[in-house]
């Protein structure tokens, strides 16, 4: 899995049919930079606005995954956004010049090939996963519907369907390695079986759907009237339903193409999360709901998470080790309170700062009971959030970083030599007019030593 964030090289577009909208609509896909995430920008409406591809942003997912804000609403996004958290592609401007996401195929395949046209680029940002630390799960029993996320530090999908079908039997498709989702997921199209037809069609749905562009499966014999009007919904003269149980013969590409694509949808449901995960995800019977449910129940468990202590991984090679910290701030020992960071997306930043005996403040300190002075603490912290504003403005090296506030600091257990000290720092507001509002913690263990507001303003050199 990536290291760092990525986006796109340049703007790519294709055009096509709204699977329900039956809309031709042109979709132009933009790079973005560090942080922004998936946007899309509905550049056919008044003001052009843009809606976050978030699970908070959900308005429907009864025949597919609708996101919207106020007028601007965008349907059917779980195709296009499955071959975007595949690719894992980080941030992206999606420019639409219509309600909905064009069916294409009915598959992901032409979205990969789209990504692929425009070259993936990366960008000198790390990827802010949610690692998956104890399992998340929803169901429902009712539908025998079950999905988890559990602990695994990859990311894996599993998915069972089971229609009760004669011409689909219970079928399982996974996917162990991202790499192999070009070949093995992405070219699988939807379907939908005859008897949804007419209901689909009443409700004013499927006017772009046709046999181009989904998989239509017939459970019984239909008789010739029954087939005359299935031929009139599909905009076709004349189909026929062979014994395979599917419209026309269509040959399917894998025979558990049906599962393969409930595990497509499933990827793209997810990247609304916000966040690429580490995480086997595990789903009998999923669809839409039960998807957007289990994202919403994961984003559940970052924002529980965050209120946990911070870690890391010392095997993992920091962001900025001492070396890198020195270039960015103008600290110098004894006063160098910061050792490395760890972890930097934009908003959060984590620092680590062994503490040893050999520090000078412990000469003078206590020097019969060595503990870390709280203001060198908060000093420690306000380095960490240093490190976080200069390399929000892109050009860190042009800036003195200073301290100009502090509020509410509290102070909660003695540092001593032989602890870890773990920072997070975390922006309170965007940086507006080169000033900083954060909120900075330091943990020894799972415990708080110390959290403190502040206010940090950038001065030009």
């Amino acid at each position: 899995m990536n290291t760092k964030q990525s986006t796109i090289g340049k703007e790519v577009s294709l055009k096509g049919i709204g699977l329900h909208s039956g809309e031709t609509v042109t979709l132009t896909l933009c790079p973005a930079s560090i942080n922004q995430g998936i946007v899309f920008q509905r550049i056919d409406l008044e003001n052009e606005p843009k809606v976050p591809a978030l699970v908070d942003y959900v308005i429907d997912t009864s025949r597919g995954t609708v996101i919207g804000d106020g007028e601007a609403k965008v349907q059917t996004i779980e195709h296009l956004l499955s071959a975007i958290g595949a690719l894992q592609v980080d941030n992206l401007l999606v420019k639409l010049d219509g309600p909905e996401i064009p069916i294409m195929d009915g598959s992901a395949m032409p979205f990969v090939e789209l990504l692929e046209s425009a070259g993936i680029e990366e960008q000198n940002a790390l990827r802010n996963y949610f690692v998956v630390t104890e399992a998340v799960q929803i169901n429902n029993e009712d539908k025998s519907v079950e999905l988890a996320a559990l602990p695994l530090d990859d990311y894996r999908l599993t998915v069972m369907v089971d229609y009760q079908s004669k011409v689909i039997s219970s079928q399982h498709a996974q996917l162990h390695d991202l790499a192999n989702y070009k070949s093995s997921i992405a070219p699988c199209r939807t379907f939908v079986f005859v008897h949804e037809l007419e209901m689909l069609h009443k409700a004013g749905l499927i006017k772009g759907g046709d046999l181009s562009n989904a998989v239509v499966i017939a459970e019984h014999e239909e008789s010739e009237e029954r087939v005359a009007e299935l031929s009139k919904m599909l905009g076709k003269n004349k189909i026929t339903i062979g014994e395979s149980g599917i419209v026309n013969d269509e040959p399917l590409k894998f025979k558990n193409e049906p599962a393969r694509h409930k595990l497509l949808d499933l990827i793209g449901d997810l990247v609304l999360v916000g966040r690429p995960l580490k995480a086997h995800i595990l789903a009998a019977r999923p669809g839409h709901a039960s998807n957007i449910e289990l994202a919403k129940a994961i984003k559940k468990a970052i924002a529980a998470s965050a209120k946990a202590a911070p870690t890391f991984d010392p095997n993992v090679e920091p962001v900025y080790d001492v070396n890198g910290i020195s270039k960015l701030l103008p600290h110098r020992y004894p006063f160098q309170l910061l050792d490395k960071v760890v972890s930097l997306d934009g908003t959060t930043v984590i620092g680590v700062k062994n503490i040893t005996m050999n520090e000078p403040q412990f000469m003078g300190h206590f020097p019969d009971n060595p503990v870390m002075p709280g203001v060198l603490q908060v000093e420690a912290i306000a380095q960490t959030g240093g490190v976080l504003v200069l390399t929000s403005t892109g050009e860190p090296e042009a800036y003195w970083p200073y301290l100009v506030g502090i509020d509410k600091c509290r102070f909660f257990k003695n540092v001593l030599p032989g602890d870890t000290l773990i920072m997070k720092c975390t922006l309170l507001a965007p940086i507006r007019l080169g000033v900083a509002k954060m909120h900075g913690e330091a943990w020894v263990g799972d415990k708080m030593v110390c959290s403190v507001d502040m206010t940090a303003r950038l001065v030009k050199k």
